[in-house]
């Protein structure tokens, strides 16, 4: 087969509402790609702050814009417009409005939706995707700090765009991973999969947990039991492993995947002992 791929965002695979817009998107694969549509008045601060929380937008957001202007504020207090054509890439930690009376349209690829996510200080049930890259301080040290940094930048952008197509939210970087809050177990667990597909055969080979729990979310980061147990389990995998708790494995439903019993095991600083399973695609 070609590998040819073609989809049109006139026939969109999701139309997600947010405050004052919509996001039609598309999936090829990893990628999501969005067309959003923010309505004249739109305001982060206003319109999304009081269902996301925080004091910025936490966002990664990259694309180009189709019509109208939009201003962006940095949390440090620059600001930049962006109007017709413009390819931007805005980091996260930032407030932005809609100018004018035109509605604010734009095709993006990173940080293509994810608007609507529980408030900070409220305690909420959610599947937690812990990753890190197995051996990579030795690995770190053997490429240098320049090296490294580039390959780092590589790794957290192909792992945001599977966050991206299985509607993760990141919620923070782990130094050379991430830590991602899924509102379905199985999609966690399939974003697992789809990372550790992207990064196998690459020098930087990841390893995944997944477990779900109650978490607290707080500026910045999430706490709480179930994210310790995630972490535990995470660092029980081997390269290229997605391994998840018995909680999480209840929780899935789905034919296409085998779960592989790998024993009881006492998780530091957790009560108990707890059954882990090594999850993989059935057809493999």
């Amino acid at each position: 087969m070609s590998g040819l791929q073609r989809k049109s965002l006139r026939t969109p695979d999701e139309t997600e509402a947010f405050p004052h817009g919509v996001a039609h998107e598309v999936h090829l694969g990893e990628l999501t790609v969005a067309r959003n549509v923010h309505e004249p008045g739109w305001h982060w601060a206003e319109h999304i702050r009081p269902v996301v929380g925080g004091q910025s937008c936490r966002v990664h957001h990259t694309g180009v814009v189709l019509r109208g202007r939009l201003r962006v504020r940095h949390d440090e207090g620059a600001e930049m417009d962006l109007g017709v054509d413009d390819v931007f890439d805005v980091p996260p930690g930032h407030d932005a409005w809609v100018m004018g009376d035109e509605p604010f349209e734009t095709i993006d690829w990173v940080g293509a939706h994810r608007w609507a996510s529980p408030p900070t200080g409220q305690r909420i049930l959610a599947t937690i995707l812990l990753t890190d890259i197995v051996d990579s301080t030795a690995f770190a040290e053997r490429a240098g700090d320049v090296a490294w940094g580039r390959m780092m930048e590589q790794h957290l952008a192909t792992l945001r765009r599977v966050l991206d197509r299985f509607g993760g939210r990141e919620i923070a970087t782990t130094g050379d991973g991430v830590l991602a809050l899924f509102d379905g177990a199985e999609r966690a667990v399939l974003g697992a999969l789809a990372m550790a597909r992207a990064t196998e055969g690459t020098d930087l080979q990841i390893r995944a947990g997944v477990h779900a729990g109650e978490v607290e979310i707080v500026p910045g980061n999430v706490r709480g039991v179930a994210v310790h147990v995630a972490a535990r389990i995470m660092a029980l995998a081997g390269p290229n492993e997605v391994l998840v708790s018995e909680t999480t494995r209840a929780l899935v439903e789905s034919s296409d995947l085998r779960f592989v019993d790998r024993g009881a095991h006492a998780l530091k600083g957790v009560s108990g002992r707890r059954s882990i399973f090594a999850v993989e695609w059935r057809s493999e």
